[in-house]
């Protein structure tokens, strides 16, 4: 494949009237531009790029590019790598924090046909409603870029809302909506829950106010505290979630909530028990909030 890809090189370069000089005379004014000899390809280093399965640096792949003014991710593809399957490579990894997730280049397969007989508001099988499927770029969803959403991921030892977010959820995130609304609710899924960024990361909670301090409190049902901390030196709300996508089924093993978990060592400040929360969501028995200095 290396071999293949360099002369998939040379044909372009060949296509667009090219010599090697010319090559290293462009790739010199980018270098001098960058103010780095990365960048520079000699006409040596480029014949063994294109006939001896060398494979370019990261600069020299920016370079080829501009030069033969193809996207970069083209010039990767020659070489097996494509980034817009990236995603399906996440599985690999499990971050134990809760994270914000970059999402813009991505490209995603959705539905650009529905059957006509495909009713909103009637509960049916998608996948027999879908006449065909389409890879669409993102970032080509020019109207997706007017809304101010985030995407962030949970992490695989945030049990902040379990068992509503289990750990490993994505959810899309409304920034803004940084207001925190406190008042009755008919029910724990009618409570707006927050992304709150704090000095340990970030995690999804439900939020009240206490005087000058912001509230972070987990689902009764999860091993972590609440927390209350100063704001907006110490916890800064992100936005609300409005979305989410999770795995249904996956349960959790006994021993999770059987033996006390070891959570992220947390600054000196206030943490509560999870018996507390209805407490700290009253703002009632709430310790006293030490001084802390600002962030930063």
């Amino acid at each position: 494949m290396l071999l293949s890809a360099g002369i998939d090189l040379r044909k372009i370069r060949d296509r667009l009237g090219l010599t090697m000089r010319d090559v290293e005379n462009a790739s010199l004014a980018i270098s001098q531009k960058r103010g780095s000899d990365e960048y520079l390809i000699p006409p040596s280093r480029l014949s063994d790029i294109e006939t001896k399965g060398v494979v370019p640096s990261v600069y020299r792949f920016y370079a080829l590019a501009a030069i033969y003014r193809k996207d970069v991710k083209e010039l990767f593809r020659l070489y097996g790598i494509d980034f817009d399957a990236i995603a399906s490579e996440w599985p690999a990894s499990q971050p134990a924090n809760s994270h914000i997730v970059s999402m813009e280049r991505l490209s995603f397969t959705i539905p650009t046909k529905l059957d006509p007989g495909f009713d909103l508001n009637s509960t049916s099988d998608l996948g027999r409603m879908v006449q065909e499927w389409g890879t669409v770029p993102l970032s080509f969803l020019t109207h997706l870029a007017e809304l101010p959403y985030t995407y962030a991921f949970i992490g695989h030892e945030d049990f902040t809302m379990y068992p509503i977010l289990p750990p490993g959820s994505f959810v899309q995130v409304d920034e803004s909506r940084t207001r925190v609304v406190e008042r009755q609710w008919r029910s724990e899924y009618e409570r707006p829950i927050y992304f709150v960024e704090t000095r340990d990361g970030f995690t999804c909670c439900w939020c009240s106010f206490r005087l000058n301090s912001l509230v972070l409190q987990p689902h009764p049902l999860s091993p972590a505290p609440v927390r209350v901390l100063k704001h907006p030196q110490e916890a800064e709300v992100i936005g609300q979630v409005v979305g989410v996508a999770m795995r249904l089924g996956d349960l959790l093993p006994a021993s999770e909530f059987e033996e006390p978990r070891e959570f992220p060592q947390q600054r000196p400040g206030v943490t509560l028990s999870p018996s507390s929360n209805l407490k700290a969501v009253n703002g009632e028995d709430l310790p006293p909030i030490p001084t802390r200095k600002r962030l930063g």
